[in-house]
């Protein structure tokens, strides 16, 4: 199938999902993170992702529940201020909320619509490290028909608990790719956050 503007490769879905399953294996204090500890948590995690994949519900009915996951694991409004870029620093508090939903629901709905793809597939944790103020799991996912690549989650404890707040994929940067993505969005609206906000739902 030909890779367009809304249709993400199949290697960044990749990192969407691994990173969603990562950040909830990650446990609460990262310091005392340990390869074996991580390896144990991640393959349980990855069981429950393929326990939903497998469920034998539509992929629209299975929409919500990747939802939920991301939600529960993941920093999303830091990661939805971080998509919009220098927009944030306009939009009133209302905009910023709304736009962090309509956000969540386009990059579950983006992700979900390829995840069958990563039945069979598993992850390897190697390492862990703590970066300044936040903390890098090191990994490496291995997926039927691909070649094994790097996986760098970032877990930050700053919004009261520990949740990944961005993913590195073989030296790309996750969050900065979104940020473009989402920049590019918006100058096609001329700007307009309401307009981009609306549409997200519908992609």
């Amino acid at each position: 199938m030909p890779n367009n503007s809304h249709s993400p490769s199949r290697r960044a879905v990749t990192a969407g999902l691994l990173a969603i399953v990562a950040a909830a294996a990650l446990p609460r204090t990262a310091a005392a993170l340990t390869v074996d500890q991580a390896k144990e948590l991640i393959d349980k995690a990855v069981g429950d992702v393929n326990r939903i994949i497998n469920s034998g519900k539509s992929q629209n009915a299975m929409y919500p529940e990747f939802e939920k996951v991301f939600t529960r694991y993941a920093d999303v409004p830091t990661i939805a201020r971080s998509a919009l870029g220098p927009a944030a620093r306009s939009a009133s508090k209302g905009q910023l909320s709304a736009f962090t939903k309509a956000y969540q629901g386009y990059l579950s709905r983006k992700y979900g619509r390829r995840f069958r793809e990563f039945i069979g597939g598993k992850i390897e944790v190697n390492d862990a490290r703590a970066i300044k103020s936040y903390y890098e799991v090191i990994s490496t996912a291995y997926l039927q028909g691909e070649a094994p690549f790097d996986l760098r989650w970032h877990v930050s404890d700053k919004s009261g608990k520990n949740l990944f707040f961005n993913i590195i994929i073989e030296g790309v940067n996750m969050l900065a790719s979104e940020r473009t993505e989402i920049g590019a969005l918006l100058d096609q609206r001329g700007g307009d956050l309401d307009r981009l906000i609306n549409d997200l739902k519908a992609l």
